[in-house]
């Protein structure tokens, strides 16, 4: 669980363990990830610069060897539109006017960090059989709002990422599969103060259900799939009923 250590991530990892799972999660600070991880049954903590080579493979390489393998891959690290504006709800900033060096934390957080874990985890899981990704996604609506360059564009580059991995792994015995909220949800990520116009945010335990099911032998041959974890429940009924592949 990469991001494991607050809002989504937390959220999962918490889930996860409930569940019985062993979990890795991780954190740009080993000692905070290891100290949230303390509190959740099973689970171990893990530095994690999401950014580097280096950091990354030191990282998969212990999650690997403490856990026995990596069954499923979470890929939820990222930064939010406040280190770039902490008040780009009431205030946004057009992009030409986004500062390049906030731009290029992003893109290489939401982006390139989900590459490069994935390029990491992945040969490991065919050499092991296969495995399963789950990379964490936004609405369409955010990946297109105004004032929110960088985030958007690195949650849409996010995205076409995973579609493209399910493709490349497609037939593999790895699987690859997006999970997203399904509205605003009540994280870090969100200005201080913020409200919500027309609906209450989202709590991030949302999250829980959709994931802990990814996890299981339910979900084996789910493949190139988008949920909504607010939809969770209706999208599983109408899977039962043959409504999806």
């Amino acid at each position: 669980m990469t991001g494991g250590t607050s809002g989504l991530g937390h959220a999962m990892a918490a889930a996860l363990a409930a569940a019985g799972a062993a979990v890795a999660l991780t954190g740009r600070s080993a000692e905070r990830a290891a100290a949230v991880a303390a509190d959740l049954p099973g689970a171990v903590g893990i530095g994690l610069d999401v950014r580097d080579e280096a950091s990354v493979a030191a990282a998969v390489g212990l999650a690997w060897s403490t856990l026995g393998g990596i069954d499923m891959l979470v890929n939820n690290a990222g930064l939010g539109m406040r280190t770039v504006n902490p008040h780009f709800m009431t205030d946004p900033l057009p992009f030409w006017e986004v500062p390049v060096e906030g731009f290029r934390a992003v893109v290489e957080t939401n982006l390139t960090g989900y590459f490069l874990v994935a390029r990491e985890v992945v040969p490991r899981m065919l050499a092991a059989g296969g495995g399963r990704i789950v990379n964490i996604a936004v609405s369409t609506s955010t990946m297109q709002r105004a004032g929110f360059v960088p985030y958007g564009p690195s949650r849409a580059g996010s995205e076409a990422l995973s579609r493209i991995m399910a493709a490349d792994l497609r037939g593999s015995g790895a699987t690859v599969n997006l999970l997203l909220p399904g509205g605003p949800t009540a994280t870090g990520v969100l200005p201080r103060g913020a409200t919500a116009a027309d609906r209450p945010f989202l709590e991030p335990a949302v999250m829980g259900p959709p994931v802990v099911w990814l996890a299981s032998e339910e979900a084996a041959g789910v493949h190139d799939e988008r949920i909504v974890a607010a939809e969770f429940e209706e999208w599983l009924r109408e899977r039962a009923g043959g409504g999806r592949g």
